[in-house]
C-alpha cells in the first residue's frame, strides 16, 4: 500500500520538517477555554461520501514544509519517523488549523433505549436520550451556578464522606509562576508545578509496555471517525468525557459506552480546577456525573482534572465524591507522556524523559505543527521503551485535526511498534475489568471507589519523582529560568 508521506518515512529513514512558528504565541487557559465553546456543526458533517482530497505537499527526500513568515517567526526542525502510517490519511499538509472541514461519519447504529449492556455484569438498561432536556442542566461552558439543589446536595455528601478537604485558597490564574509562595509547598502536592503526585494517583499502567490509551474533551463532531478505526483495529480506549459535550452529544456517549470503552470524568466546562473554590470543584464534579448517570445509566468513577491541573484540594474533593484522579504518564517534574509540548527538550534542560503528551489539541488553534506533533509522539516512542512499567498518553477527540493525526498516524505507529504494545483502556491496563470503573457495578473494592486499591500499584514507581521542597524548588527555577514566564505557565497552558 502506497504511504502518504515520503517513502524515507516508510523505511524509518528520519525525516525532517522545517515550520515557521510564530515565536510569542503561547496557549492561554482562557484561549483553551474558550475552544470547549459548543461547536456549530462542520459544514460537511452530513455528508458520507468520500472527499477527494489534494496529495501531500511534503516533496522530496527532505520532507520539507515551509509556512509563510510572520513578523516574528522561529524556524523549527521536527524530526520522526513513523514505522506505519494509515493507507487513507489525510496528509500532513493538510492536517492545519485552517483546513476545511472534511465530512464526519455517522455512528454505524444508533443506540437503542433500553438496550442491554452485556459486557458488564449487573448494568443497567440504556437510558432514552429523547428525553434529556439541556434546560434541566446547567449552561453549557460556564461554571454551574452553586445555588441548585444538586449541588447542595453534593455538598452535604462532601462533607458526610469522612474525607478530610484540605483548608487551601484557589490558586492564583498564570500557572507556577504566578503561584510562587505555594507551587512547591509538599503539603499542596499541585502536580502541575512539581509532578507531584499521592498513592491514589493513577498516572501509569503497572505492565511494561502496556499503553493506558485515553482521549479528552470529547465528544465531538469527529469522535465517530475515531471510533470506527479503534473498531477497524479491535482497540478499546478511555473517553474523558466533557459535560458539556455529553449534554450535546448523548447519543454519541452511548455509542462509546456500547463499543466497550470506559467514559470518565473531565468536569462540566474545563477550568482550571485549583483555581475554583471548593463548591465550583463540587458543582464541575457533580454535573458531569450526573449528565453521564442520566445518559448512560452508570457513573464513573475515575476523573481527569482539565490541564492535569490537581493538587491535595482537588483530590479530596475527587475522592470524596467517589472519582480516583488519573493524570498521564509523568517521569520527572519537567517530563510527561502528552505530545503537546512546546518547551525545550529533555535533552536541553539535561532532564529525564519528555512529556508524554502529543499537542494534537494546538494544531486545531495553530500554535503547534503537526509535525511537531509527531516528533512528541516519537519522542514518547524511545521513552516508554525505557521504562519499566506501563504508561499513559494524554490525547484529545474534540476537534477534527487530533482525531486526523490520532488515526492516520499515531495509531497506525503504535500499532507496528516491536515489542508491540497491549493498549487498553486505562481501567484494563491496570488489571481490573470493565465494569470496575463505574460506581454501580465495581467489584473492586467494598466503597466503588474503582482503582484505589490498585493506584498504589500503579503509581509505585513515581516514588522517585515525588520532589523534596529543595528538588522541587530547583524543578520550578529551572523551568522558569529556561524559558521565563511563558514556560511557566507550562501545566496551565499547555494541557
Amino acid at each position: 500500500m502506497k504511504s502518504l508521506i515520503p517513502s524515507v518515512v516508510a523505511v524509518l529513514t528520519p525525516v525532517a520538517f522545517v515550520v515557521g512558528q510564530n515565536a510569542g504565541e503561547h496557549h492561554s487557559p482562557l484561549r483553551r477555554a474558550q475552544h470547549h465553546a459548543r461547536q456549530d456543526a462542520p459544514s460537511a458533517s452530513t455528508s458520507t461520501s468520500p472527499v477527494a482530497l489534494p496529495t501531500s505537499s511534503v516533496s522530496g527526500a527532505s520532507g520539507t514544509v515551509s509556512v509563510a513568515p510572520t513578523s516574528t517567526v522561529d524556524t523549527a526542525v521536527y524530526t520522526f519517523s513513523l514505522a506505519a502510517t494509515n493507507p487513507t490519511a489525510v496528509p500532513l499538509s493538510i492536517i492545519t488549523a485552517n483546513q476545511a472541514s472534511s465530512p464526519t461519519l455517522p455512528l454505524s447504529s444508533t443506540p437503542a433505549a433500553g438496550a442491554s449492556p452485556t459486557f458488564i455484569s449487573g448494568a443497567p438498561s440504556l437510558p432514552n436520550v429523547s428525553t434529556i432536556q439541556p434546560t434541566n442542566y446547567p449552561t453549557m461552558d460556564r461554571i454551574p451556578p452553586l445555588d441548585s439543589a444538586e449541588v447542595q446536595q453534593w455538598k452535604q455528601d462532601v462533607a458526610n464522606s469522612g474525607i478530610s478537604i484540605p483548608d487551601f485558597q484557589p490558586t492564583n490564574p498564570g500557572g507556577c509562576v504566578n503561584n510562587t509562595a505555594i507551587a512547591t509547598d509538599p503539603a499542596r502536592c499541585w502536580w502541575s508545578c512539581t509532578g507531584c503526585v499521592t498513592d491514589k494517583d493513577i498516572t501509569q499502567c503497572p505492565d511494561k509496555n502496556s499503553w493506558g490509551l485515553t482521549y479528552d474533551d470529547g465528544p465531538g463532531y469527529y469522535t465517530p471517525n475515531l471510533l470506527q478505526y479503534l473498531d477497524e483495529k479491535d482497540l478499546k480506549s478511555t473517553f474523558f468525557v466533557v459535560g458539556s459535550r455529553a449534554i450535546q452529544f448523548p447519543s454519541l456517549l452511548q455509542a462509546e459506552y456500547l463499543g466497550q470503552h470506559q467514559i470518565a470524568v473531565h468536569t462540566w466546562s474545563h477550568q482550571p480546577l485549583t483555581q475554583l473554590t471548593n463548591d465550583e470543584i463540587i458543582a464541575e464534579l457533580g454535573w458531569t456525573k450526573k449528565v453521564i448517570k442520566d445518559i448512560l445509566g452508570i457513573t464513573p468513577n475515575m476523573m481527569r482534572p482539565p490541564f492535569g491541573d490537581i493538587d491535595n484540594r482537588v483530590r479530596a474533593i475527587s475522592l470524596a465524591m467517589g472519582m480516583t484522579p488519573v493524570i498521564w504518564t509523568r517521569t520527572s517534574a519537567t517530563s510527561t507522556f502528552d505530545t503537546d509540548g512546546e518547551f525545550p527538550s529533555a535533552s536541553s534542560l539535561r532532564l529525564c524523559s519528555p512529556f508524554f503528551i502529543t499537542a494534537d489539541f494546538n494544531i486545531h488553534s495553530g500554535v503547534t505543527p503537526v509535525q511537531k506533533v509527531l516528533q512528541n509522539w516519537q519522542t514518547i516512542l524511545a521513552s516508554a521503551s525505557t521504562l519499566d512499567h506501563g504508561f499513559i498518553v494524554l490525547e484529545h477527540d474534540l476537534f477534527q485535526e487530533s482525531v486526523e493525526v490520532a488515526t492516520g498516524y499515531i495509531l497506525p505507529d503504535a500499532l507496528a511498534h516491536n515489542p508491540p504494545f497491549k493498549i487498553q483502556p486505562v481501567v484494563s491496563c491496570l488489571g481490573m475489568q470493565i465494569g470496575d470503573a463505574y460506581i454501580e457495578t465495581n467489584k473492586t473494592t467494598a466503597g466503588g471507589s474503582s482503582a484505589s486499591t490498585s493506584a498504589g500499584d500503579a503509581t509505585k514507581s513515581n516514588n522517585s519523582i515525588r520532589q523534596s521542597p529543595f528538588e522541587s524548588l530547583v524543578a520550578t527555577t529551572l523551568i522558569v529560568g529556561v524559558s521565563g514566564f511563558a514556560l511557566g505557565f507550562f501545566a496551565l497552558t499547555r494541557f
